[in-house]
């Protein structure tokens, strides 16, 4: 193969790599098609609207017409939720790819079913005879959905979060770690576990997953029981120089997962380029690539393919830290087949309970947590008695319903707004949003959304401008490789929310782009700048 011809392969490999996780939203590989348009002035819904409604100020405008956006449609919509004062509109009835702006309603119907203030308790139960200190027979911690099991959880019992999750890392540069210990439940647990007198544990340890079945056509899949967001952070730090092997720092160090690394310092100035490489079962983790000298560490992750049996060793060893002796061998397929049909007159030797849902739902939307957004449908499903997490459409659609949202207006196949089916017109988002204002959780919904300028996936926009601080949004993307071109082709870049207009008022808003297109990683990020830019001008534009 030629030299050019290797540059071009190499090139559509970057740019299908970098094509976007963003922590704003999902990446779908491949070209990402925009859907038909429905014909202007045909909305979805029954009302009849003009596809274009308010004016805009001639630097927003521009904003439009530039050329990235040549095929492109943007949409807006701009109301005030008090009055139902349509203050812009531009193609508010028609479909567009929500990117993760579609996390708003898969986060507000888990929130309204289970209840802002709701908390996850995890139990472990002793099954077996106890004496002397002895458990003879099993202790079987119940996976009840907990989606940080104290991995992220402050001394003041809020959620820690980064402003790239490290659930990202292998896609955006810049994701860093919480400085919390991911195996903190487990540790509390298991010195519970002590506290209550078990000393030494003759059965087995394991974990009862049958709160759902996993689901794969939700991805990442959900499972009962999740510790440190079933992923194993690899956090490489350059050498003294070049040629010096990288330093690695490894949470959280459970067995049998092996890691190895073969990253390289190389001169400073350099990118930063590191590969990851698993054993079919996840328990053998290669690193190879290289690392600036001088540069900052650079994470990256790998999943665990097991999270069961992951989650079981975890607990034995936090019991032999806390001083319980485990006869059973730590390193093992979870026995599930060993579980009662129910804990009817087992005791209960320990207990983790999790923040508020509330909290959870903070760290959804501020980085944008795709394993958490996933996970409510399974937990509405479990609200109704099932154990299919399919079952959790049917409550988020009677939600909807309750809430104003014309769901004619909304497709969705997930939580997280990465399904190819997922659409939704800037309207419904709007409708979603003026539901919160009417709650007495509206402050607490409207500050757990990113802040333009301030946190979450919008910290690095608008730091500077006026609008700073004033935009409440979620944000959204999808993007994917466009071969065809050796670009990026960008299926959207979305933002909804709140605009503070002064005195406890809020519009609500959408703006979004379908169908632009980016030479590389630089070039989704300037569109990126422009969907928040023209949200914070609208903040900023009177409105007459």
């Amino acid at each position: 193969m030629s030299p050019s011809a290797t540059r071009s392969r190499n090139r559509r490999r970057t740019l299908v790599a970098t094509a976007l996780l963003l922590s704003a939203g999902v990446v779908l590989t491949g070209l990402v098609r925009q859907a038909p348009p429905t014909p202007t002035g045909t909305p979805t819904g029954t009302a009849t609207a003009p596809a274009d409604q308010g004016g805009l100020d001639p630097r927003t405008a521009a904003v439009l017409r530039k050329p990235p956006y040549r095929h492109a449609q943007w949409g807006l919509f701009q109301q005030d939720p008090r009055t139902g004062k349509v203050i812009r509109s531009r193609y508010a009835d028609q479909f567009f790819l929500p990117g993760s702006t579609a996390k708003l309603f898969g986060v507000s119907g888990t929130w309204h079913t289970l209840g802002g203030g709701h908390r996850f308790v995890t139990p472990v139960y002793a099954v077996g005879q106890r004496r002397n200190g002895t458990l003879r027979g099993d202790l079987d911690l119940v996976a009840q959905g907990d989606l940080t099991l104290g991995g992220r959880t402050r001394k003041n019992g809020t959620v820690a979060y980064t402003t790239v999750d490290h659930t990202y890392a292998n896609d955006i540069p810049g994701a860093t770690l919480t400085p919390q210990n991911p195996l903190a439940g487990l540790d509390q647990l298991a010195r519970q576990v002590r506290a209550s007198g078990i000393r030494r544990v003759t059965g087995d340890v394991v974990i009862d997953p049958r709160l759902f079945r996993p689901d794969p056509a939700l991805d990442p899949v959900p499972t009962p029981l999740i510790v440190n967001d079933n992923v194993i952070d690899l956090l490489s730090t350059p050498g003294s120089g070049p040629g010096a092997p990288a330093g690695l720092e490894v949470r959280p160090k459970v067995a049998p997962y092996r890691v190895t690394s073969e990253v390289r310092t190389v001169a400073p100035g350099r990118p930063a380029d590191i590969a990851v490489t698993t054993s079919p079962d996840g328990t053998r983790i290669r690193l190879t690539g290289t690392i600036a000298a001088g540069s900052a560490p650079v994470l990256r992750i790998a999943p665990v393919k097991d999270p069961n049996a992951f989650g079981r060793t975890a607990l034995i060893e936090a019991l032999v830290r806390a001083g319980v002796q485990v006869t059973a061998p730590p390193v093992g397929p979870n026995p599930a087949a060993r579980l009662p049909r129910s804990y009817r007159g087992a005791t209960t030797v320990a207990r983790y309970t999790s923040p508020p849902y509330a909290e959870y739902a903070e760290l959804i939307l501020k980085v944008s947590h795709n394993l958490g957004a996933n996970l409510g449908i399974c937990l509405m499903a479990v609200h109704k008695r099932s154990t299919d997490c399919q079952d959790g459409f049917p409550v988020l659609a009677a939600f909807l319903d309750r809430a104003g949202v014309d769901r004619r207006a909304v497709q969705l196949a997930d939580g997280r707004g990465g399904n190819p089916a997922d659409r939704t017109t800037p309207r419904a988002l709007a409708q979603m949003l003026t539901y919160w204002q009417r709650t007495p959780e509206a402050r607490r919904f409207r500050e757990a959304l990113p802040i333009l300028g301030v946190d979450g996936s919008l910290a690095d926009s608008c730091r500077h401008c006026p609008a700073r601080g004033k935009v409440f949004a979620k944000t959204g993307t999808v993007a994917g490789g466009d071969t065809l071109n050796d670009r990026i082709a960008v299926g959207a870049e979305t933002i909804a929310g709140y605009l503070d207009r002064g005195k406890g008022r809020f519009d609500v808003f959408f703006v979004g782009v379908n169908g632009a297109s980016a030479p590389d990683i630089n070039g989704v990020l300037a569109i990126a700048d422009d969907v928040a830019t023209v949200a914070g001008r609208l903040q900023q534009q009177r409105t007459g």
